[in-house]
Parts: C-alpha cells; structure tokens; sequence
C-alpha cells in the first residue's frame, strides 16, 4: 500500500511567509485572520524542505504582490516545490523556468463560477498534464463541497464529487484540496470531506485544513488508504503552532 507523504507549505501575503485563517483573506482586507507572520525570507523554509527530503510543497501566493517572494522560495529549491496562486496560461512557463516543479491551478480553469476546459487545455499544452496540479479546495453548502475560487471567496457551480474528480483525472498529476472552512483554526480535520477524497478520487490528493495533532495525521492515513498526503501549517512550531516540524518529520520518515 501506498504511504501518506507529508508536504510542507510556504504561504506568502504581502511579500511575507505568513498562516492565515482560511476564508478571512478578501480584497478589502478588513476581516484578515492572521495566525502567524515569519521573519524568516522564504527560501529559508525551502532550503529546510531540501535539507528534510519533502519534495512536493507547495508555494502559494495569496493575492498580488508576492511574486519576488515566490521566487525566492523556489530559488532555495529549485525543481524540488510547486507554486500557485495567479497562475495562468500567460506566465506558466516562466514559472516553469524559475524552477518550480509543478504548478497549482484554481481561479484561472474555474472562471466565471465554471470549468474552463479550453483554458485547462491550453495549460496543458504550455506545462504538460504530468506537471499540473488542479486545486479543488472548497467550502461545504446544503451538505456538498463547491470548489471556492478567488482567495476562497466566491463559490463556483463546480461541485466536488465522484464525477468531478474523475473527469478532472485526465488532466492533472494530482488535486489539492484545502477543506477552507477548518484551514487554519487548528481545530480538526474535515473527515466527511477526507472519506469522499478516499472514496472517489483516481488521482492522489494533498489534503490541508485543521491539522492539529497526531491524531488527525492517523486519521487521514486510515482513511486515505496512503493515497491521501497532507500538509500543516497553522499548527506547526515553525509557524508559531504547538506541533512538532521535526516529530512530523520523523513520523512521515518512520
């Protein structure tokens, strides 16, 4: 059987490595959430994934501004993290070129509160399906998942479902889901949004949102049957949390 890798993360908002309250982050700003903000430049969390062997990370941008940061996280280890946040079919390759090894995709193919399968296949024309990442985080309404786009704030008409995931199969590597309404409240994992991913997905997934214990890491290795990664940010001593960054380590290592 497969085994759960753990990915790590780098968020960036202004220039800086910070952990957010998912859901808080709109254009006005007023009602941001801030659990953590880093004095550390990113390429420095970057240079600790190589150092531990955690290829796989993710380097997101949320919102503007944060595109010399993204470069400075990869550039710590290049061809070793994805990025995401603002790609487009426009600056892929660039992205491509300043080392990133895969790139993560959401408002850019669910556009308009749809799926934008001719922009989806132009991304794969630009990076190639093997170097394509889709992110399907969502919010749960009347009891299913909407797949949120534009920093989680608006809902598309894209549902994640067991005929969602299967179709989007074909043109990605893999899917990350953050689950926004627990991401980054430290309070516990979605497991109804954990047992669809395991249930319904041909794809291997990397799950984020409410990681905060041992337990919650167990959790999503029962259920995920191995196929089911995860990342921790909030939760993480490296990021102000109670959680052990080396014990995490050392357990994915185990």
């Amino acid at each position: 059987m497969p085994r759960a890798e753990f990915r790590p993360c780098i968020d960036l908002h202004h220039g800086v490595v910070k952990q957010i309250v998912g859901g808080t982050l709109d254009d006005a700003g007023a009602g941001l959430r801030t659990n953590f903000v880093s004095a550390q430049p990113p390429a420095a969390y970057a240079r600790r994934y190589r150092r531990d062997g955690l290829r796989g990370g993710h380097v997101i941008m949320l919102g503007p501004g944060n595109e010399e940061a993204a470069r400075d996280a990869l550039s710590g280890w290049p061809g070793g993290m994805q990025v995401g946040g603002g790609i487009t079919a426009d600056n892929a390759a660039a992205w491509l070129d300043a080392g990133a090894e895969k790139l993560i995709v959401t408002s850019f193919v669910f556009a308009g509160g749809e799926l934008r399968r001719d922009r989806l296949e132009e991304l794969k024309r630009i990076a190639g399906r093997d170097r394509l990442v889709l992110d399907l985080s969502c919010r749960r309404r009347d009891g299913r998942y909407w797949i949120v786009t534009d920093r989680w704030q608006r809902f598309t008409r894209c549902e994640v479902d067991a005929a969602a995931l299967d179709g989007l199969s074909h043109d990605c590597a893999e899917f990350l889901i953050h689950a926004v309404d627990v991401e980054g409240r430290c309070g516990g994992i979605d497991r109804d949004l954990l047992a669809l991913l395991a249930a319904d997905s041909p794809l291997p997934c990397v799950y984020a949102g409410g990681i905060r214990s041992f337990d919650d890491i167990a959790a999503i290795e029962e259920v995920g049957r191995g196929r089911i990664h995860y990342t921790i940010g909030s939760a993480l001593d490296i990021f102000g949390g109670a959680l052990s960054y080396d014990q995490v380590v050392a357990h994915a290592r185990a």
